[in-house]
This record gives structure tokens, sequence and C-alpha cells, in this order.
């Protein structure tokens, strides 16, 4: 994965820069308002379809087949508010990777470290519909 600016306090670590690599692979193939919560190998829950970014968090987290605690998440496009991010934090997520470009990313930055959560932005949007 090429150097992707690291918008949070705290940087992931490398297995975490693994599961968000493999994360934004996947991401761009989900259609439109896409979430997926992945490990390194394996993704775990796909929320999308949604009119709503944070109700694609919940329908991800729903619908994840194996524990979240220590997943990564991936975002075809950026979050407008702060809500998905506290619901990715909440379902145990440790990292989120993300296009970033929204009116209120400063928003989604605190929240990100508020939780812990180390946060990468690609610039680049796969938004599908």
């Amino acid at each position: 994965m090429r150097k992707l600016p690291i918008v949070s306090r705290r940087k992931p670590t490398a297995a975490e820069y693994r599961a968000l690599d493999f994360a934004w692979r996947l991401v761009r193939h989900v259609k439109s308002n896409a979430i997926i919560f992945t490990t390194d190998s394996q993704l775990s829950g796909v929320g999308a379809g949604q009119m709503s970014r944070v109700d694609s968090c919940r329908i991800a987290a729903m619908k994840a087949v194996l524990p979240l605690k220590g997943t990564v998440v991936g975002s075809d496009a950026f979050f407008p508010f702060r809500d998905g991010i506290d619901r990715i934090a909440a379902a145990g997520a440790t990292a989120v990777i993300q296009p970033g470009g929204s009116l209120r990313d400063k928003d989604a930055i605190e929240a990100a470290d508020q939780h812990g959560l180390a946060m990468v932005f690609t610039g680049i949007r796969h938004f599908k519909h």
C-alpha cells in the first residue's frame, strides 16, 4: 500500500496496516455506503446499500460472522458525521481507512482520537451506486 496520511494521533500497527490494505482492496467491490470489518486476511462483516453511513456501520456489525474485537474498518466514502466512528469503535474496531474529504473530517478524526482508533485517509472514493 502506498504511503497514506495518518490523520489520527495513534498510528496503525504493522498488523493494522496489513488489514487496512486488505480492507481498502475489498471495500471497492461493495456498493453504496459500504462499511466492512476485516482482519488482514478475512472479511468479518459487511454493511452496504443504505442511505445512512451509520446504518451501514450498524448492519456490518450486526451481520458479522466473527467477533469484531481487533478488526479494522474500510469505508468506500468519507464519514459525514462522527456517529459512524462511534459505532465502529463500539463494535471493537481498532483502525479505519476512508477517503476523507468531508466538511466534518475534523469531527471524525476527533472521534477516532477519543476512541483510540488509528485513522488513515486515502483521498480516493470508491463510492459505487
